[in-house]
């Protein structure tokens, strides 16, 4: 894996991972009911939830990446497309934001809370299904890459959940403006429009 592959997937992540959906709105509540400590149990569970579905997804499509090259391309052009769409999402997303409801206040139920929300994600399967192994290289060793992919994903995301959950009640307030919201998302739009374009050119 090239140093300017590593960098694009790092630019695509961290664009992905900070756009509010579930997981991430799911801590912005949290973080403005309970505050981030308390929201780490919420962390916790779907990080776990994130890490089977991407753990066993990535298992089952790396075995088949090295035995066809046609299959890896299909793969990466799916995953420049669904860049684009997820642009198309946010572009049109319009200038409303809604909170999951959290009523229950105990590490357990805010861990189980996470961990349902993760699991009944399923961009997180086409997640690993079409976005990451359009960054690997099919003739190299595969699961030094897939190390490096997920350790940044995970870190990346961690690193999101935390923003969101020590920031909760004031970036919560501050989204409130539907003006501001829709500039937060047309920006994340064209940032995905833009990383799915040199992806799907890109010569890997």
């Amino acid at each position: 894996m090239s140093l300017q592959i590593w960098l694009a997937f790092i630019t695509a992540t961290c664009f992905i991972s900070a756009t509010p959906g579930p997981n991430m709105l799911l801590m912005l509540s949290h973080g403005a009911r309970y505050g981030w400590r308390a929201t780490t149990a919420t962390m916790s569970g779907a990080m776990l939830g994130l890490a089977l579905l991407l753990g066993l997804s990535a298992l089952g499509v790396s075995s088949v990446l090295a035995a066809s090259p046609m299959l890896f391309m299909a793969l990466k052009i799916a995953g420049a497309l669904y860049l684009i769409y997820l642009g198309y999402q946010c572009w049109y997303a319009g200038s409303a934001l809604s909170l999951p409801s959290a009523n229950a206040n105990t590490p357990s139920s805010r861990f189980k809370t996470g961990l349902a929300v993760a699991l009944s994600n399923p961009k997180a399967i086409l997640f690993a299904a079409a976005f990451l192994p359009q960054f690997l290289t099919p003739n190299a060793p595969q699961a030094p890459q897939w190390l490096i992919l997920l350790s940044s994903f995970f870190l990346i995301e961690i690193s999101w959940q935390l923003v969101y959950a020590w920031g909760g009640t004031s970036l919560a307030r501050w989204l409130e403006s539907g003006r501001r919201i829709q500039i937060f998302n047309r920006c994340c739009a064209l940032a995905f429009f833009a990383v799915g374009a040199a992806l799907a050119l890109a010569k890997i």
